[in-house]
């Protein structure tokens, strides 16, 4: 490959400290793929490096890692001194829940550090499809969580949003109600119901949300639970990705080392780029790289 990529959505954790409760209690759920445990071992930039050995990463952008919520600013405090002395990662998604009464404190904290770029918190969803409720606490129409989130502009911050397929309409009304906050999908959206009925509810969702002008999209997360990560399983969800936003809102991400419980990052990046080959180089550098830069300031 002739150009350099920018990972924009990746996870360093150091275990042993109770600072990740997902990984670290004792009965910790199952990630949407599987079983945890191979996730969990300390994950930080030289295990990063080893990973992506081959790819002439330019960058990364660490993703808030559901640190312990009571110490919101906990990751961002270590992240930059890891990225001090490890050089990576490039920029940080903190994280913040915007209908804490100490959310203003907690966004002007996160500001003052230099390499925050943005905010994710995942908002309440529903269970299952049609069951849609206006207002729910700590979603994404609650007049509680949209009076923290319009705090995110006054500091140059954007929002990170991951959220199940059927909120997706409920997210283009919060890009349309607010436009000077840049919104970037998470995980193309979680398609994670691959029958006909819920891919045509999924895409749906996601012409409505692209249809705003203020959100963009990263292609990554696209995995399955009990498959590995193959183009074949793969190439109709980053296909549909790219056409209903464009080059110009897509960027392609590892979602490491989460991601490695279905498919080594060799695998999934070179089933992008084995789904971009007939892309021009111009714009599969805008997805792989260019993209990433401008919206997260690299």
């Amino acid at each position: 490959m002739s150009f350099s990529i920018i990972d924009c959505h990746q996870h360093f954790w150091r275990l042993g400290q109770g600072n990740y409760p997902w990984l670290e209690a004792p009965d910790a759920p199952p990630h949407r793929y599987g079983p945890i445990t191979p996730l969990l071992a300390d994950y930080l930039p030289a295990n990063y490096r080893r990973d992506t050995a081959g790819f002439d990463i330019a960058g990364t952008v660490h993703m808030e890692a559901e640190w312990n919520p009571a110490d919101p600013l906990g990751e961002t405090r270590w992240l930059h001194d890891l990225a001090e002395a490890d050089g990576l990662p490039s920029a940080i998604i903190g994280q913040a829940w915007f209908a804490r009464e100490d959310i203003a404190d907690v966004l002007a904290g996160h500001a003052a550090y230099p390499l925050v770029r943005g905010i994710r918190q995942k908002p309440a969803a529903t269970p299952r499809p049609g069951e849609y409720q206006p207002g729910l606490p700590g979603s994404m129409s609650d007049p509680v969580w949209r009076r923290g989130y319009a705090l995110l502009a006054g500091h140059g911050l954007h929002y990170e949003l991951q959220t199940r397929y059927w909120h997706l309409g409920e997210a283009a009304a919060l890009a349309r109600d607010f436009p000077d906050t840049a919104i970037v999908v998470n995980h193309a959206g979680v398609p994670e119901d691959r029958g006909d009925p819920g891919l045509a509810a999924w895409r749906a969702g996601m012409a409505e949300l692209a249809a705003q002008p203020n959100v963009s999209v990263k292609v990554s997360g696209t995995g399955e639970a009990g498959q590995p990560w193959t183009l074949e399983r793969q190439a109709t969800v980053i296909e549909d990705v790219i056409r209903i936003f464009g080059v110009d809102r897509c960027m392609f991400a590892s979602n490491f080392p989460v991601d490695r419980l279905v498919g080594s990052f060799a695998t999934i990046f070179d089933g992008f780029l084995t789904a971009t080959e007939n892309f021009h180089d111009g714009d599969r550098r805008k997805m792989f790289h260019d993209n990433a830069v401008a919206i997260y300031r690299l």
